[in-house]
């Protein structure tokens, strides 16, 4: 199916300039799903191949670079306040969801890694609004494998406000670690929109505070959910989507784990295990896309889906995907896998 790709800034609450994309299936879309990104990635170029894939199913797909992410403005990969990302991508979320063409569409939520705790926090922030979540590999507990001893956090939280933006932050290489085949590995290396230097003390510290919050509230995420992990990750503990999957109230949860998969399961794998994993999320997202619920119209004329606080910058441009491809390298996308180890409570 042929995939129409738009791009267009906008405008947050707090005057930052912030790049969007959206893949859209030319007929009427099924169903809106939302990308989250990850740490120091963006949407256009790396989540490519995740938006071309689900809108070549009929969805339609929405991306926003995080403030200092990609093609957004900010200070590069500072994460000032992790509830500006959340609030940014809620706004703009709604914003979309309250346009006229979608107003009767069911609303999923898509995150991959540090965009799993987006995604977690966006449905705290109005359980009611959202259909449902794909996590891939999400970021929402600290594995007791890594968690720093306290005396630690506590000696940084003293200096964070003296030199937040310092990339002091000792780490591996999170690209060697995270995408299992070399060619693609390499591909993302080359994608100079990818952050790929030291965390900042005042975003490292942000992300830990942000996953021990989700941590200790894992009961309170009550959306029908879809976590993905592949076993072999060494960048987000699999155990912890374990402890989303068995904490969460939610009555519709599905974990699969891959054997053998590491962090990058929709972008780092090879071709086929791509291509499982994506068939499991289209097969989620269709049964779910399909159920009976109160009409969304219904929902939007009670709360009103206005998006506040965003303010368009330029028109929406607009090429095919076969353009696309052309005048651009290839992308990647964020976390893929394999295997065949899924525990549910509701029916594939």
């Amino acid at each position: 199916m042929e995939v129409e790709y738009q791009e267009e800034y906008i405008r947050n609450s707090r005057g930052v300039q912030l790049f969007t994309c959206r893949w859209l299936p030319l007929s009427s879309p099924k169903a809106l799903v939302f990308l989250c990104h990850g740490y120091g990635m963006e949407c256009s170029d790396f989540m490519r191949g995740c938006g071309t894939k689900l809108a070549s199913y009929g969805y339609a797909v929405f991306g926003i670079d995080y403030e200092g992410h990609g093609r957004s403005m900010g200070a590069r990969c500072y994460i000032k306040k992790f509830d500006n990302i959340v609030t940014d991508c809620s706004n703009y979320f709604k914003y979309i969801s309250g346009q006229e063409d979608y107003r009767n569409k069911r609303r999923f939520l898509y995150g991959e890694s540090m965009g799993g705790a987006v995604a977690l926090l966006i449905h705290r922030k109005d359980p009611a609004f959202w259909h449902g979540a794909i996590l891939v590999a999400p970021m929402c507990k600290i594995s007791e494998k890594v968690k720093p001893h306290p005396v630690v956090i506590s000696m940084l939280t003293k200096v964070e406000d003296v030199i937040p933006r310092w990339k002091i932050v000792p780490t591996k290489d999170v690209i060697d670690a995270a995408f299992k085949d070399p060619v693609k590995r390499e591909e993302i290396r080359s994608n100079r929109l990818i952050y790929q230097e030291k965390p900042r003390l005042k975003t490292a510290l942000e992300m830990l505070r942000t996953s021990m919050g989700l941590e200790d509230n894992l009961n309170e995420v009550t959306m029908p959910f879809f976590v993905l992990h592949g076993e072999a990750d060494t960048v987000t503990d699999p155990e912890v989507s374990r402890a989303l999957y068995e904490r969460a109230s939610s009555e519709d949860k599905t974990i699969k784990l891959y054997p053998g998969m590491w962090h990058g399961l929709t972008s780092g794998e090879t071709d086929d295990n791509i291509d499982l994993v994506f068939g499991d999320i289209i097969s989620w997202l269709d049964k779910r896309f399909e159920d009976d619920h109160t009409s969304n119209k219904q929902f939007f004329n009670n709360i009103g889906g206005n998006g506040g606080g965003i303010e368009l910058v330029s028109p929406v441009v607009e090429m095919s995907e076969r353009k696309q491809r052309r005048n651009r390298t290839h992308g990647s996308y964020l976390c893929g896998w394999k295997g065949r180890r899924m525990h549910h409570h509701s029916a594939m």
